[in-house]
């Protein structure tokens, strides 16, 4: 009685405190979304002239007494001092990061930093203006990002600056990262980098690469322009509207075709010999000539700073680290191309670059710069799209010259820490080949020494909290799925989730263990907040505090276990219209305050929020897992479908021994196991084998011992191997019952009775696609009605989006409407799913929760494929 009345209060008190966490993590919410990190700025910032009166130059320049309007291409500011006899020295130079680069960080969005830089090229001044990072929105102190900002102070343009220790022998300076920010210190990195740079080389600081000049071998040859596209001797850069934030149309936001007119068999195919003699005429040399037409927009590449200034500001040629601009002197007209079949265009120019470190033999880029327009706040950013252009190898005596490329951001932490991914690696092979022999190991271990498993699973456990946890700090988080799923729907971005090698890696561990083992393997060994619980239970049971100990009321946990669900739901939704607050909201997690940031680093609420569930988790084994954990409510569903289950023999049905020892709950009266819920202790597997702890294989030994028979090994059903032809002793209520094998009773569907082969493929293939039944029809008919109804308008959605009348995030809310009305569907006429690998024919009777999983893991694949599909076709923006 006394341990019942503990388990109720132990219940009462777990659901008010999730309530007085929910309000706090709100109102932390609240508090951040008006902090420094989301200043507001104005939308014009990226065109306004005079960039000082809109923000504080003053405080990365603190010298400086006034200072000029925008100047030079890409733009900058110059900082002058008190004058003297009426005339102001300058002291430096002052740049908005995103006129420069718009390198994304962790969010898919570039962070906003002023910067300053004396005339000797060092930076004086750093400030983050604005983010919209998810790990310094909430959780990293502002005085982090200051400090970690505050390193490249006195630091030069010059210098080869990397996140990570400082390397002398190769002249690198090493910065000191934000604990938890890896991907957003490195792109920060990056964008100081490239910023500084942009400004030194205009301005002399940083001399320009000197190169050696081409060397052109000439055939007399003549080739027309589809030949020249093949060969790769003119080149295309396309920009579509909704590249710029506009609405999706059909006609390109801008199309240009460019290429080198240098080469002299590959300037008289374009221009004729005549033409191509008279440009070089006007040639001095050293100088070379390129060509740019628009053939498609409405947007000119020439720029409204050439009306101003004579500057070209929509158009560059990029050369290594050094950048070309234009003005009016270095353009002449082109009058025509000779090349046929030459497209019609509506703008054309002939550029000339005059620096001497420039040559045509190396490789280039075009760069069309741009604003970019957020879609939800009408903000503008700097945008650039690039196409790379390099002359064909049979154009050059000797061919192409050798190009050492700068090493990529992601390229480089792999290839710094290359050791302890290896270890992380390793880490992640050794668990999950031990998981794979669990069999073997189970069958070593009995109820009363399972140190044959526990030995493995506590050591990955403990691995798992000081190496992966608290050391390379790889712990996943609700925000990845979130991030991910965004990614895949509407920016792919490789080098973004590469620059964190362990949570790359451990995602491609965490995807192919839930398919084979579901969640289980994840959740239960490797997540380093689950093994930290789970540890502290144990710790719990071993000082004293055992008889408080135990579990919720099973009709509480049977309610309770849900709750992870609908957080996870929610998130994903939140998600579609603000990805932003949905990573404040998935603060839920305790994952960044525990491992990523600390406890003391965090805002007292987030460290009430982790002491308190670490602190039920010494009475109560898990119950962030269990209850709470939106990631583990995202692993759940495809886990419904894993390809490989504990094993269950028959009198599991009637036996409550494993459903008694099972710390998840996940066994129910009937002896399933629910795979979406199990943590896979397998302290149920070690009984399966246990002849002295199995109730019915102690009873079947106990007779055998009795009657001097053999005691035989136990086979893979559970049962000691029969002696000659006997057959497994069973009463008639166990043998009748339920096969405990299965989630739930299987079912075979009317199309795969007696079909096979070609004929059973194509019925299951129309299976997952038509969801509509005869069965269905007949006893819900309306609601049949309504969800063909629903069928043929997302059907029109999806031609819609195709055609550019509706926008991806429509599209993906009809999506989620009609998955919604297929479940109905579904468990109104065809209410079974496999169980299994999806090629098997293994058919169950499907609960609520199988159908849901089904649908929503089913339609993300069909939706994602149509999505790529459509975005590869060009005709999804």
């Amino acid at each position: 009685m006394m341990f019942h009345t503990v388990r109720s209060c132990w219940a009462r008190l777990v659901l008010r405190t999730l309530a007085a966490l929910a309000l706090l993590s709100l109102v932390s919410v609240a508090q951040a979304a008006t902090g420094a990190y989301e200043a507001a700025l104005p939308d014009d910032l990226g065109t306004v002239r005079d960039l000082c009166a809109h923000v504080p130059c003053h405080d990365v320049f603190p010298g400086a007494k006034s200072f000029s309007e925008r100047t030079g291409q890409p733009p900058y500011v110059q900082a002058y001092g008190e004058a003297v006899a009426g005339k102001k020295p300058l002291l430096g130079y002052v740049m908005l990061s995103t006129d420069i680069t718009d390198t994304p960080a962790y969010s898919g969005k570039p962070v906003v930093t002023l910067i300053g830089m004396d005339m000797q090229g060092r930076y004086v001044g750093v400030k983050v203006l604005k983010h919209s990072e998810p790990i310094l929105l909430l959780g990293i102190p502002e005085s982090a990002l200051i400090k970690f900002n505050n390193q490249y102070l006195g630091k030069s343009v010059k210098d080869k600056i990397e996140v990570g220790p400082s390397r002398p022998d190769e002249g690198v300076l090493g910065v000191d990262a934000i604990s938890g920010a890896t991907v957003t210190v490195i792109a920060q990195n990056q964008v100081m980098r490239l910023s500084g740079a942009a400004v030194a080389r205009q301005v002399g600081i940083l001399a320009p690469d000197v190169r050696p000049a081409a060397r052109f071998h000439t055939t007399g040859q003549r080739w027309s322009w589809p030949e020249l596209v093949k060969m790769g001797a003119v080149q295309r850069l396309l920009v579509k509207p909704e590249q710029v934030g506009l609405a999706r149309g059909s006609e390109p936001f801008i199309e240009l075709w460019f290429g080198d007119l240098n080469q002299p068999d590959l300037g008289a195919s374009l221009l004729g010999q005549d033409g191509w003699a008279s440009l070089h005429g006007q040639l001095k040399e050293g100088e070379r000539a390129f060509f740019v037409i628009r053939t498609g927009g409405e947007e000119s590449f020439k720029g409204s700073g050439f009306v101003r200034g004579g500057i070209y500001d929509r158009v560059q040629i990029k050369q290594g680290h050094d950048a070309y601009t234009f003005r009016d002197l270095d353009y002449l007209n082109l009058y025509g191309l000779s090349a046929q079949g030459a497209p019609d265009y509506n703008e054309s120019a002939i550029f000339i670059v005059r620096a001497k470190g420039f040559s045509a033999a190396y490789p280039w880029k075009l760069s069309f710069m741009g604003n970019r327009v957020d879609r939800a706040t009408g903000a503008r950013s700097f945008a650039s799209f690039d196409a790379r252009y390099w002359l064909p190898a049979e154009m050059l005596e000797g061919g192409r010259p050798e190009v050492t490329e700068d090493e990529a951001p992601w390229q480089r932490v792999w290839r710094t820490r290359a050791v302890s991914i290896g270890l992380f690696v390793a880490l992640l092979v050794a668990v999950t080949i031990v998981y794979a022999m669990r069999e073997r190991l189970t069958r070593l271990s009995t109820h009363k020494n399972k140190w044959p498993v526990n030995a493995f699973k506590y050591s990955a456990w403990a691995l798992s909290i000081v190496f992966v946890g608290f050391g390379v700090m790889a712990q996943p988080s609700i925000t990845q799925v979130l991030t991910w799923f965004h990614s895949v729907l509407f920016q792919w971005t490789w080098s973004l989730f590469l620059s964190d090698p362990f949570i790359f890696v451990f995602w491609i561990f965490i995807i192919l263990t839930v398919f084979l083992f579901g969640r289980g393997l994840f959740c239960g060994w490797m997540c380093p907040f689950g093994s930290l619980s789970e540890a502290l239970y144990k710790i719990g049971s071993k000082v004293g505090l055992q008889r408080w100990q135990g579990h919720l009321p099973r009709p509480v946990h049977d309610r309770l276990k849900w709750l992870k669900y609908a957080v996870f739901f929610g998130l994903l939704t939140v998600s579609m219209f603000s990805m932003g607050l949905a990573e404040m909201l998935a603060e839920v997690e305790p994952f960044k305050t525990t491992f990523l940031v600390g406890i003391h680093n965090r805002a007292w609420p987030y460290g009430l929020f982790v002491c308190v569930l670490l602190g039920v988790s010494l009475f109560i084994e898990r119950p962030y897992c269990k209850y709470i954990c939106p990631l583990g409510a995202a692993l759940a569903m495809p886990s419904t479908f894993r390809w490989f289950g504990l094993r269950r023999k028959q009198d599991c049905n009637s036996c409550k021994a494993c459903a008694v020892g099972c710390g998840s709950l996940a066994i129910d009266d009937k002896g399933r196991i629910d795979h979406r819920e199990c943590l896979h202790c397998l302290d149920c597997m070690v009984l399966y084998t246990d002849q002295h702890g199995c109730p019915p294989l102690s009873k079947e030994r106990k007779r055998r011992e009795r009657d001097r028979l053999l005691i035989t090994p136990i086979g893979e059903n559970g049962y000691f191997i029969p002696i000659a032809a006997e057959p497994v002793r069973m009463s008639d209520k166990v043998a009748q019952g339920p096969d405990p094998r299965w989630p739930t009773d299987a079912v075979t569907p009317p199309y795969a009775t007696g079909t096979r082969g070609l004929r059973w493929a194509m019925l299951e293939v129309r299976d997952h696609l038509w969801p509509w039944s005869r069965d269905g029809w007949r006893h819900h008919r309306a609601l049949q009605i309504a969800g063909l109804s629903l069928a043929i308008v997302a059907s029109v959605a999806w031609l819609l989006a195709a055609t550019g009348r509706l926008s991806s995030g429509a599209l993906i809310g009809w999506w989620f409407g009609w998955s919604v009305y297929e479940v109905l569907i579904r468990m109104g006429g065809r209410r079974y799913v496999k169980d299994g690998p999806w090629w098997q024919a293994n058919y169950r009777h499907a609960s609520w929760m199988d159908m849901l999983s089904y649908v929503g893991f089913k339609n993300l694949l069909v939706g994602a494929t149509l999505f790529l599909v459509l975005k590869a076709m060009g005709w999804l923006g």
